[in-house]
């Protein structure tokens, strides 16, 4: 059922919602890969298997020597981070006409909190987010609904069920759920076999235009148009 009223606040993800993250996480978790002796990943694997947070993530895949791989994968994403960093096709214009509209927006991502600010400062998109919350700045991450709480307070607002959350993987649609707000799907490619079925998007857009567009519909009437 499509919304009847618009968002009170937007609560984006970051990587691969916003921003070409896939080839820099690739190349930076094959190096860590490859230095803690396991084989690389190709890019379905990456795409697959990279959803949940570092300090969530790494202890699993890499045991007692987590921390080691952790500071082989900080200095290999460091390096090369910004160079890698590119808007997806309509973000930016999406997000200005947002910004337009007056709508209160963040970003909540697994993305260590630092790199987070810094991507955006360097794309000088800080001037749209009220609050840009990465992994390791609340008390847990994704899909825990801390960091969507923590973000709630900063933006001024107590109610999650008029906030969309924005986001591009599974990992989003169960926070929005965990959290109390819409889960919205911004994705073109297709959905692998049983990939949203625990936590389905409520919303899916294909393009960053579609998303903006509904929202102005539901905030401008017609007659003001």
């Amino acid at each position: 059922m499509m919304p009847t009223t618009a968002p009170a606040a937007l609560i984006f993800d970051w990587d691969n919602t916003l921003v070409d993250s896939w080839g820099c996480i690739q190349a930076a978790m094959n190096v860590t890969l490859t230095r803690m002796g396991h084989a690389p990943w190709d890019l379905d694997e990456i795409k697959g298997r990279v959803a949940l947070s570092l300090r969530d993530s790494f202890p699993v895949l890499f045991g007692e020597r987590w921390p080691e791989a952790r500071d082989i994968f900080y200095k290999a994403y460091s390096d090369i981070h910004l160079q890698y960093l590119a808007p997806l096709p309509g973000i930016e214009t999406m997000l200005g006409r947002l910004a337009e509209l007056g709508l209160k927006m963040a970003v909540v991502s697994n993305k260590n909190g630092g790199y987070l600010r810094e991507e955006a400062q360097h794309l000088g998109w800080q001037r749209w987010f009220t609050s840009l919350v990465g992994a390791t700045d609340a008390a847990a991450d994704k899909p825990s609904p801390a960091p969507v709480q923590l973000t709630l307070e900063r933006l001024g607002l107590a109610e999650p069920k008029d906030i969309w959350f924005v986001g591009d993987a599974a990992v989003d649609m169960e926070c929005a759920a965990n959290s109390g707000c819409i889960g919205v799907l911004l994705r073109g490619d297709p959905w692998r076999d049983g990939e949203f079925e625990r936590f389905p998007p409520r919303l899916h857009f294909n393009l960053s235009s579609q998303l903006s567009d509904l929202v102005e519909e539901l905030l401008v009437p017609i007659s003001q148009i």
